[in-house]
């Protein structure tokens, strides 16, 4: 294991110097799913809530969430996103709204924190346009599934 990169020799926190690194292609993907009841899932599915579009406007959420990452985490750099796409596909035996994030850039540094933040984000909408009818929904499973670029190169959950 490598060692942790966001603390300099004294152990104080600190952004990473990215200077130096080469512009490359980076891609992450991310997946997360919110479990809800058969209820909530089939009012989301007709359209029928009385908030609007909730696919629509989550998926709208999520890719603002990406955009926005650098001003919810500390460390992060602010990048130039190149491409952001929100998949949100129901599952219904489960009773659950599975999300899946991917998110490109050309850059010194990679976009994981991008793809984990745009799924964190569209689900927690899932949550708040959907809390008056299911205060239970439970956000699950969010983690990180793939990235592509930089000097680590390629990585994929086994």
């Amino acid at each position: 294991m490598t060692e942790l990169t966001h603390f300099n020799a004294a152990g104080e926190a600190h952004m990473v110097d990215v200077g130096d690194k080469a512009a490359t292609r980076r891609r992450a993907v991310a997946e997360g799913l919110i479990r809800m009841e058969p209820q909530t899932l089939a009012l989301i599915r007709a359209g029928g809530h009385k908030k609007g579009d909730v696919l629509g406007v989550a998926r709208l959420a999520g890719i603002m969430g990406a955009k926005r990452t650098a001003d919810l985490v500390p460390l992060c750099h602010p990048l130039a996103l190149t491409r952001v796409e929100i998949d949100l596909e129901p599952q219904v035996p489960d009773s659950a709204l599975y999300c899946r994030a991917v998110v490109e850039t050309e850059g010194r540094t990679g976009v994981e924190m991008e793809a984990l933040c745009a799924v964190q984000v569209c689900l927690l909408t899932v949550y708040d346009m959907c809390k008056a009818v299911d205060r239970g929904m439970t956000i699950d499973a969010v983690r990180l599934v793939e990235k592509a670029g930089g000097k680590s190169g390629h990585w994929r959950r086994g």
